[in-house]
């Protein structure tokens, strides 16, 4: 463990958090990987057929595609064993989820939108959630020992939580200032944050199709800040991905040649 101690006037805050990840333990999560690929992908798949206004089938779709996905972020990621203080960041991390979730079935429950302020305050909620959940994959892709096809999902699930993060942080910044995006509705029923979540993919992919485009300062730093992240995030990846796959093979190619050597 590695311990960090910040001194002040009001006494000393000590922060510890894990060198690394034991390779074993991210072995035992393997198997979840692909199921939360899926379950990434899944609210993003079901986002033209939910609809909050519509029937209950419609109105259960979004709520229950988030549940699944908490809940399959916290049993394919290894825990948390960093600390701040007395507060365990895992503890953090599992209540961001249990708020999602449970706050993702307002609409459904109570048969009304939450109020403006509550609103703002789940998408918050969420947007930290998955931007966490993207920072812990990283963590787990710097520490695994081997690349397999399991890991290149836990990978691609990343990609799919930074674009969801980025989308939910555009729907605040919308709801907050109503001219932040120039967002040309294409049906009436459209959701804000499936259109806004439509922006975030479209920018962090680098394709740009202008229908749904920054309309402030304010929007055009976001963008520029979307676009430098799913950059960083996929350069990282690689890297991390390169490194794990030629640490891999080296043993296999000193047993070779140690093999081809012998008399």
């Amino acid at each position: 463990m590695a311990e960090l101690m910040d001194g002040g006037d009001h006494g000393a805050m000590r922060i510890t958090a894990p060198i690394r990840l034991q390779p074993a333990a991210i072995r035992a999560r393997e198997p979840h990987f692909p199921l939360f690929l899926m379950a990434a992908l899944l609210p993003l798949l079901l986002f033209p057929f939910a609809d909050l206004d519509g029937t209950p089938l419609q109105r259960l779709i979004l709520p229950l595609a988030v549940t699944v996905l908490v809940v399959e972020s916290l049993l394919a990621l290894p825990s948390w064993v960093a600390r701040i203080g007395p507060l365990q960041v895992n503890a953090l991390y599992r209540l961001l989820g249990l708020f999602s979730a449970l706050a993702v079935w307002w609409p459904l429950v109570t048969a009304h939108r939450p109020p403006f302020g509550w609103h703002v305050l789940i998408l918050a909620v969420r947007s930290a959630f998955y931007l966490l959940t993207a920072v812990r994959i990283i963590q787990v892709l710097a520490n695994s020992d081997r690349v397999s096809v399991r890991t290149l999902c836990l990978g691609a699930a990343g990609y799919v939580h930074l674009g969801l993060t980025a989308g939910l942080l555009a729907t605040v910044l919308q709801m907050v200032d109503t001219d932040s995006f120039n967002i040309n509705m294409a049906g009436l029923h459209e959701e804000l944050m499936a259109r806004l979540s439509y922006f975030a993919f479209v920018t962090i992919s680098s394709l740009g199709y202008g229908d749904v485009v920054p309309a402030s300062p304010v929007g055009e730093v976001f963008a520029v800040l979307v676009s430098i992240s799913s950059t960083l995030y996929i350069s990282l990846l690689i890297g991390l991905l390169l490194s794990r796959f030629i640490a891999s093979q080296s043993p296999r190619r000193r047993s070779r040649q140690v093999l081809e050597d012998s008399p």
